[in-house]
């Protein structure tokens, strides 16, 4: 396929085929009953998502099958639309030489639906239907053997260092296999044993996180203790500060409400993530222009049932509430107070907090306020003030 030229650099569509592919399914949540039974480092999360879709229409439709014989009709019209995606998007991959296979059961069930599905009504499940056989505990999406090369000897891969934090340094590395940039966390040597734990329980936390807008890692190695993780192009400060003066509101407000919902699906979890800072949340730009944030730094995240706890001497946070007083006490009133600044920040691109003078600046003032009382109790609250938000009106100039 030819290139196309833009500027002095090449361009191959194909790369731009496989980055939609991907990115069209990045934002669509799965669960980990599928994450589980997928480790491909780059399609994992489009595979465990369809697998998702198809096990919960292939379920509706047997239990149709024995009762009313009728599948709903907007069901009906998802279900059409999922194998369209389903065909369309493994041709795509197949045209970029990744050749992906659906198990032949699923193979058989969709053809065997497809012809009774109506897009405008109720659709009438066949008398002779035989009920799907739902897969749940294998995987029925693949690369065929024929086309996957794998390197059973490949030559070290050399890492380019971005970062380091308290625990660790953070490195990055093109895949030889696939042609794509994946970073490297690695464990400092002079870790505490203590500390070392915490490296590794941030791994277990992350492997478990199943969300478009939490950082997703893949293999842990014990002997050098590092993980492989998807990489990002760039953090929340330096974003911003590189783009401030052009940020329009609209694309403000969606860094906001992806940086929300992240933590708001940590909180559903049971989790409070308690080291929130402009630093830890994370930015993959695409060449669309489009950003997906990325939640990151799970080293002081703690389940809140759990009593892997000490007080002062972890409040490492870039951003502590002043009214607690020992981190056993943090809770989620604690993290909105974090929320808040960081939120000041994606819509001013300061770090202090403006004044509540609208809608915005009273938004961050009730994240922030020193009664905890009248902060917002839950990032479901804060979600839909910010959701309702509307661009401030153009002022007019002398």
């Amino acid at each position: 396929m030819k290139a196309t030229a833009r500027g002095d650099a090449m361009v191959n569509p194909l790369e731009f085929m496989l980055t939609d592919v991907r990115e069209k399914y990045e934002a669509v949540p799965s669960s980990r009953a599928f994450d589980r039974l997928y480790d491909d480092p780059v399609w994992a999360h489009m595979f465990a998502v369809l697998h998702k879709q198809l096990n919960e229409h292939f379920t509706a439709i047997n239990g149709r099958a024995a009762t009313t014989r009728h599948y709903w009709a907007e069901n009906s019209r998802d279900m059409l639309a999922l194998i369209k995606d389903i065909e369309t998007d493994l041709h795509t991959l197949k045209r970029a030489s990744v050749e992906v296979e659906l198990a032949d059961a699923y193979e058989d069930a969709l053809d065997r639906c497809r012809p009774w599905l109506a897009m405008s009504s109720d659709s009438p499940i066949p008398e002779d239907f035989e009920p799907i056989e739902v897969i749940r505990y294998e995987p029925v999406f693949s690369h065929a053997d024929k086309n996957v090369n794998l390197k059973k000897h490949q030559e070290p891969v050399e890492l380019q260092m971005v970062g380091s934090g308290s625990f660790a340094h953070v490195y990055s590395y093109v895949d030889p296999d696939y042609g794509i940039k994946f970073a490297v966390k690695r464990a400092k040597r002079d870790l505490s044993e203590r500390d070392l734990e915490r490296f590794k329980q941030e791994f277990v936390v992350l492997k478990n996180l199943s969300f478009p807008y939490v950082v997703q890692v893949y293999r842990y190695d014990e002997v050098r203790n590092e993980y492989r993780m998807e990489y990002c192009d760039t953090t929340l400060r330096d974003y911003i500060a590189k783009r401030n003066a052009q940020l329009g509101f609209a694309a403000r407000k969606r860094i906001a409400l992806q940086f929300l919902y992240g933590v708001n699906y940590l909180h559903h979890e049971k989790l409070l993530h308690r080291d929130i800072s402009l630093q830890n949340i994370l930015l993959k730009v695409f060449e669309s222009g489009a950003v997906l944030v990325k939640l990151s730094d799970f080293g002081l995240v703690k389940d809140q049932a759990s009593e892997f706890t000490r007080t002062q001497t972890e409040m490492k946070g870039t951003i502590r509430d002043p009214t607690l007083g020992s981190f056993k006490d943090y809770g989620v009133v604690n993290e909105i107070y974090a929320i808040g600044h960081v939120l000041a920040y994606i819509f001013t691109g300061r770090e202090s907090l403006p004044v509540a003078t609208d809608e915005v600046g009273r938004i961050i003032h009730q994240c922030a306020i020193h009664n905890v009382d009248q902060r917002y109790q839950a990032v479901s609250e804060l979600i839909a003030e910010v959701e309702r938000l509307e661009a401030p009106p153009v002022q007019a100039t002398a």
